[in-house]
């Protein structure tokens, strides 16, 4: 029995909810692989969105998602069997719904503060549709305390409903923790986090996911820790990168391989020190440590991660500088220019703020990126250049990790003098006399 309070009897224990509706809000590159995990696991699924045109290819069964592995096919045999749909109502979804689960991305503006716009208004739309015993979930990344005292009294004021217990509706917060292309591989892989508003609320969430999930299920003491988990998981690799690149800084300047001394220090078991780079990119890294910030203005090392991040991209065009004397004029090809090899994605990505700070010092500027159109590149104030042509480049900046540039000859960039490798992958390449290579917290050669 539960009290008053939601709170339940400690031998009352809910193991898995048996198979209902859920709505999933925001069909985008995350909503849409939760959707398809709760379809294979036997959940009828209401996916809601605001962009017309992809809500009629989603009730068309059509997942516009090749860089999922599995997730097309689940939602298109999900449509098939009737289990499947997608609407532009919230509130139509939430009144059908026996769990809704809250997936609207959360952006920063142009001041690095949180931009709530979308995800205020996807809860408004949802509350109006609430009705007793429906449960809430954001998977949303957010500042400490936002479920409890942003959306849940948002929830409370347009459904006329107590957050909290089985009399008005459930509230909880857990987290994602997945990563772009690979995200139903991660369902199964990393344990599920669990914070509720009340104690109830933690335990009927916690049934769901573990109908839903094959991975553990945890429990937390209530949504404020589950908020804050993510947020520390997230910016313990911010920092951890920042130290990477200090690291990799005084390697150039003593002219040792910074890589020799991560991977040695590594060999020690409670060492896990990260690689340096160009830049941190992506909706995650870069954002939430600032999220963390904003609630815990007295931590420093989150902030002082920032920066030291959101440097890095400076910090190596003044490396180049002083070997070239100057960016002016100077034709530079930039490779890559998605955050992340193989995610066609440049939220966040150094690469457009790599393009910008060369054209800045006066440089003509290229760019090559196997996952983008011309279209795309020119939308960043690049010139497309495609792989396997000639490059008149004589500054050659590798942003990201893809593979396919290790597939260089010298035979194609004739004016060549220097080769910025931002992601250490190419370091093994033999270049022509005259051609400086420089990596990040490597010697030159």
């Amino acid at each position: 029995m539960a009290d008053v309070n939601g709170a339940v009897a400690p031998d009352h224990k809910i193991e898995a909810m048996q198979p209902g509706t859920v709505a999933v809000v925001g069909m985008g590159k995350i909503g849409m692989p939760l959707a398809a995990q709760y379809l294979s696991a036997g959940w009828s699924v209401i996916g809601v969105d605001v962009v017309p045109g992809h809500v009629e290819a989603l009730n068309a069964g059509q997942a516009n998602l090749d860089d999922e592995p599995g997730v097309p096919d689940l939602i298109r045999q999900g449509h098939a069997e009737g289990r499947f749909e997608a609407t532009l109502s919230h509130a139509q979804a939430s009144s059908r719904a026996d769990v809704v689960v809250m997936i609207v991305p959360l952006m920063l503006d142009a001041e690095m503060r949180p931009d709530y716009a979308a995800i205020d208004a996807a809860t408004k739309a949802v509350g109006q549709g609430l009705r007793r015993g429906s449960l809430v979930i954001y998977e949303t990344t957010l500042p400490i305390g936002d479920t409890r005292t942003r959306f849940g009294p948002m929830l409370e004021q347009a459904s006329g409903l107590a957050m909290g217990s089985l009399d008005g509706f459930l509230l909880a917060f857990s987290p994602e923790r997945v990563y772009s292309s690979r995200v139903l591989n991660d369902l199964g892989a990393y344990p599920k986090l669990v914070g509720g508003v009340s104690p109830r609320s933690a335990e009927v969430a916690a049934s769901f996911y573990r109908a839903v999930l094959s991975a553990e299920v945890r429990e937390l003491g209530s949504s404020e820790t589950a908020e804050l988990a993510k947020l520390a998981e997230t910016t313990y690799r911010d920092i951890n990168i920042a130290f990477a690149n200090e690291l990799a800084q005084h390697a150039e300047k003593i002219g040792i391989d910074v890589l020799e001394v991560i991977s040695s220090a590594n060999t020690q078991p409670y060492s896990h020190i990260h690689d340096p780079g160009i830049g941190v990119g992506g909706h995650c890294i870069p954002v939430y440590p600032r999220l963390l910030s904003i609630r815990a203005p007295e931590m420093s090392l989150p902030r002082l991660a920032r920066d030291i991040n959101d440097g890095q991209v400076n910090r190596a065009l003044d490396r180049i500088e002083r070997e070239i004397g100057s960016f002016a004029n100077v034709e530079v090809l930039a490779l890559g220019l998605t955050y992340r090899p193989g995610v066609r994605e440049t939220a966040y990505s150094q690469g457009p703020q790599l393009v910008y700070s060369l054209r800045r010092r006066g440089a003509r500027v290229s760019a090559c990126d196997p996952l983008l159109g011309d279209d795309a590149i020119r939308a960043v104030g690049a010139d497309p250049h495609h792989w396997g042509t000639p490059s008149t480049a004589e500054v050659m900046i590798v942003q990201t990790a893809d593979v396919l540039w290790a597939t260089a000859g010298s035979a194609s960039f004739p004016n060549l003098r220097v080769v910025y490798d931002g992601r250490n992958v190419l370091r093994s390449l033999e270049w022509v006399p005259g051609v400086k290579y420089m990596g990040v917290g490597l010697p030159d050669r």
